[in-house]
């Protein structure tokens, strides 16, 4: 409540971020540039990459958390400005992805930092990014609603969902 308050109180014009690879891939840090090309064009919103974390108003974490990059994290953290939101963009920074149980991963980015919004993917397309940020803005309303259906194995028991939602499974 407070943090929604804050994000539009705040935050009504511009977001800066400061991206950070936390010893990923690279997949999710190409889409996440790719979101700044022409093609998205994430300045629309007023998203736009800092270079220093002492100009921006959140991170941008891609990859899991290692335990060489974790110290170093913590310090670009406590160099944002307050109020700042974090970002964990991919399935590695959500939860570890592929490498949760190497030796030297520590797992998502919420075992080192407090984390505000999620972007799952692998890696998560530009459109799914912009989304997650303009929902965590206010800009877009939150589109996912929530499924009650009885799964078995890789099939949902259509008939305990609602109306709706058995038109799109049968049509699948």
């Amino acid at each position: 409540m407070i943090r929604d308050w804050l994000i539009k109180r705040i935050l009504p014009r511009a977001l800066w971020v400061y991206h950070v690879n936390c010893g990923a891939c690279n997949g999710c840090d190409i889409e996440v540039l790719d979101t700044l090309t022409p093609y998205y064009d994430a300045e629309r919103f007023g998203i736009k990459i800092v270079g220093s974390p002492r100009h921006a108003d959140a991170i941008v974490l891609c990859g899991p958390m290692t335990r060489q990059t974790a110290p170093a994290v913590r310090r670009v953290y406590e160099a944002v400005p307050d109020p700042k939101i974090v970002f964990a963009i991919g399935s590695c920074a959500v939860g570890g992805g592929m490498w949760h149980d190497a030796y030297n991963v520590l797992g998502g980015a919420d075992q080192v930092l407090p984390v505000d919004f999620y972007v799952p993917g692998c890696p998560p397309r530009p459109e799914a990014i912009l989304h997650g940020v303009a929902t965590a803005l206010g800009l877009t309303e939150q589109e996912v609603a929530r499924v009650s259906g009885v799964q078995r194995g890789n099939e949902v028991d259509v008939r305990s969902l609602p109306r709706e939602e058995r038109l799109v499974q049968e049509q699948d």
